[in-house]
């Protein structure tokens, strides 16, 4: 019968035989795609992500049209109108109108009007009793009153001095807008199964906006301010006047091509682009006023930007995370979002073990590895469908920015021990066991 001494002896030759079979299999899965990596130093441009940072927001005030210091009318307002002998009789008082709802800037109350209404039809002109049309597009409701009183003077109707007109603004004229935006979302107990605590809903609201407050600004100002983070920096105008099928499919084709410029379509005129972000050494966005300005039928399009998410494995916890708009994401600033402790060789959520992962639950023979690992693979797809594995280094990335790598959508970030590192932490983890198993008699 063997002795004590004896069984001891052979468990801790299966122990260690154990942990050489596990670290050779690790280190000869592994090698091969780290001697075959590029160093991230020696990428060239071409693969390299482009920067999201660095942009600046537009003027948003290039986003309002510039109302005129008086209010000029057009068609669609209406007027009031008192004209004694003519519209009302000399020992009636005028009719005043009170309106409903406030209509100046801050929803404060507009004044009454007095007269009967009048309203400004689509040619600009006003219909008047016993004289014929009279134009008032462009005109000031001032002006208005003095182009009446004089059309009746001359026509022998009122006499020049004894007359008593009165014109005022009854109401503003509107123009109806389609805003439609994808960027309105929630978090919490309806976040996504890949963790990004984003549930999308698109809204479609038709807001009526007053003259001269007819533009972009005024429009994303009703309807929830500019657009968020989960939204493209682009706001997109769908003029509302097709004109026949083929007209809506050329805009549709318009639509769908990026490369589109800024302003209004050369393809389609019913087509406009407006980015909100620039970098500093482009070229100024110009933006015209009447790029800015909507009509009746015209659609505000607020596009929610692709779900853009990296993905991580190895000794990181396999998931898909998703990647900023605003700003860049380092291979570093790619660890801290998988909870990885860089230096420690652990993770806050127990993600990475000492065999190549094999840790993180209490199975393992060594849940945490000694030596932390410092190497990085970032699997990077290209263009042309071809994957191209990019090594980091973690210890000379703190100090050279050639290797701290911008990580680019569809990326896959795989945290490794290096063959070394994985030899010492067997190495120590056989003494350990070793050590344990000599204190048990």
């Amino acid at each position: 019968m063997d002795s004590p001494v004896s069984k001891r002896r052979n468990v801790l030759a299966a122990a260690g035989f154990v942990l050489c079979v596990v670290g050779l299999a690790i280190l000869s899965g592994s090698g091969c795609a780290t001697c075959t990596a590029i160093p991230a130093s020696r990428m060239p441009p071409s693969l390299l992500a482009t920067p999201r940072a660095g942009k600046d927001p537009i003027n948003f005030i290039n986003l309002r049209q510039d109302p005129p210091a008086v209010y000029q009318l057009g068609p669609n307002d209406i007027l009031g109108v008192f004209i004694e002998g003519v519209l009302g009789q000399a020992d009636v008082p005028p009719p005043v109108h009170f309106p409903e709802q406030g209509s100046l800037a801050g929803g404060s109350p507009a004044p009454p009007s007095i007269g009967y209404p009048m309203p400004v039809r689509e040619d600009g002109t006003v219909a008047m009793p016993l004289i014929p049309p009279i134009r008032v597009a462009g005109l000031t409701v001032t002006q208005a009153e003095e182009q009446i009183r004089d059309t009746y003077i001359k026509a022998g109707i009122l006499l020049e001095g004894k007359d008593r007109t009165i014109v005022t603004l009854m109401r503003k004229r509107t123009y109806q807008v389609l805003v439609i935006r994808e960027d309105a979302g929630s978090s919490g107990s309806e976040a996504t199964a890949g963790g990004t605590g984003l549930v999308r809903r698109g809204t479609a609201r038709a807001v009526d906006l007053r003259a001269y407050e007819n533009d972009v600004l005024h429009a994303l100002s009703e309807t929830g301010g500019l657009p968020g983070l989960d939204a493209k920096n682009e706001v997109k105008i769908l003029r509302g006047a097709f004109l026949d099928a083929q007209g809506r499919q050329s805009l549709i084709e318009d639509y769908d091509d990026g490369s589109a410029p800024v302003g209004v379509s050369p393809n389609n005129p019913n087509l406009v682009r407006i980015p909100l972000r620039r970098r500093p050494e482009d070229p100024p966005i110009e933006i015209n006023e009447e790029d800015i300005i909507l009509s009746t039928g015209d659609i505000v399009y607020i596009e929610s930007r692709d779900r853009e998410v990296f993905y991580t494995g190895g000794l990181l916890m396999g998931r898909e995370q998703l990647l900023p708009r605003d700003r860049d994401l380092d291979v570093f600033g790619a660890l801290a979002i998988a909870g990885a402790a860089i230096g420690t060789g652990t993770s806050g959520g127990g993600n990475t073990g000492g065999f190549g992962g094999m840790g993180g639950g209490g199975g393992s023979l060594n849940p945490r590895g000694i030596i932390p690992p410092t190497e990085v693979i970032i699997v990077r797809k290209t263009k042309g469908g071809y994957q191209i594995p990019i090594k980091v280094n973690l210890q000379t990335a703190i100090l050279n920015a050639s290797e701290r790598i911008l990580i680019q959508p569809g990326d896959l970030v795989i945290l490794q021990y290096k063959p070394q590192e994985m030899i010492a932490n067997i190495l120590l983890n056989s003494f350990q066991i070793n050590y344990f198993l000599s204190r048990i008699q």
